[in-house]
């Protein structure tokens, strides 16, 4: 078994984050899979768990669901030349990514944007109005796929032949919400569906935290559409602003609920996107010499 095998059978497998974590890292310092004795040293208090572990990676059954996965689509390793630079640097990177599309998009100048699953006409209104000039010049957009916002981002992006990466919380076998069906099938064919959970994976409440630092981790800058006081959205908010990313967010009415976040973001200090050029000018070092700002 090769070392990128062991690491995609580890994510097969289920494996607790921070043990798959610790054994990349000594994977990619020692260029071989640690043995047990190695291994039981940097994970103290968890023999017995890594006992298993280890004899369960030889397993018939996990030789099968490996296939499975390595057959259905890409997969990218932590140790892997074309991982992502940007999401390798970030404080917890995922050690596996599995995908369907272009993956050479995640090393591209990327903008994510966020929002409210339940949305205002102003939400979208306002992407109508900030978003084409952003796409045309051939920025990525970056979401998560969900209901309300994320769904308009990426279906705008695709509608103006832009380039779309969706990061998802579940398997890319799985679709959620289930009304995204055709949605999801679109970004896989035109653009990249990106996840860091194996075939199968349901839509548990603590992915979508976990799926929020890549989407953060993936892009330059983020744009906050709409969030409530104390909202998801400001959590990836918050995440991008730890990895050292450019926060913008658009104002609205100090009598609206779904601006009181984005409101609040700017209060803070982040900077209020009142037109289109007020998000390109946050690509200036990350464009190519072919894209010219308007």
């Amino acid at each position: 078994m090769n070392k990128r095998e062991f690491l995609i059978k580890l994510s097969v497998m289920g494996v607790p984050y921070s043990i798959q974590l610790s054994i990349a890292e000594f994977i990619e310092r020692n260029d071989r899979i640690p043995n047990f004795s190695e291994t039981d040293r940097f994970i103290e208090g968890k023999s017995f768990e890594l006992e298993r572990i280890f004899q369960k990676a030889f397993s018939p059954e996990v030789e099968r669901a490996y296939r499975k996965n390595v057959e259905y689509a890409g997969v990218a390793t932590i140790i892997d030349r074309n991982y992502p630079k940007a999401l390798k640097e970030i404080y917890h990177p995922p050690v596996v990514l599995y995908f369907q599309g272009d993956f050479e998009l995640t090393n591209e100048p990327a903008l994510g944007v966020v929002g409210s699953r339940v949305h205002s006409p102003y939400a979208e209104d306002s992407l109508k109005l900030l978003l084409p000039d952003v796409i045309n010049q051939g920025i990525v957009i970056v979401s998560g796929l969900a209901k309300g916002t994320d769904s308009i981002v990426h279906q705008m992006t695709m509608n103006y032949c832009g380039k779309t990466i969706a990061v998802i919380g579940t398997g890319l076998d799985v679709v959620y919400p289930r009304g995204n069906v055709m949605l999801q099938n679109e970004v896989a064919a035109k653009g990249l569906l990106l996840t860091e959970y194996p075939l199968g994976s349901q839509p548990l409440k603590f992915h979508f935290p976990q799926r929020n630092r890549i989407i953060a981790g993936l892009v330059q800058t983020i744009l906050v559409v709409e969030a409530r006081h104390r909202s998801g959205t400001l959590i990836t908010a918050n995440v991008a602003l730890q990895e050292n990313r450019n926060v913008l967010a658009i104002p609205g009415k100090i009598t609206e609920s779904l601006s009181q976040g984005t409101n609040e973001l700017i209060a803070a200090g982040a900077k209020p996107a009142l037109c289109s050029e007020d998000i390109i000018e946050e690509f200036s070092n990350f464009l190519t010499n072919h894209i010219k700002l308007p």
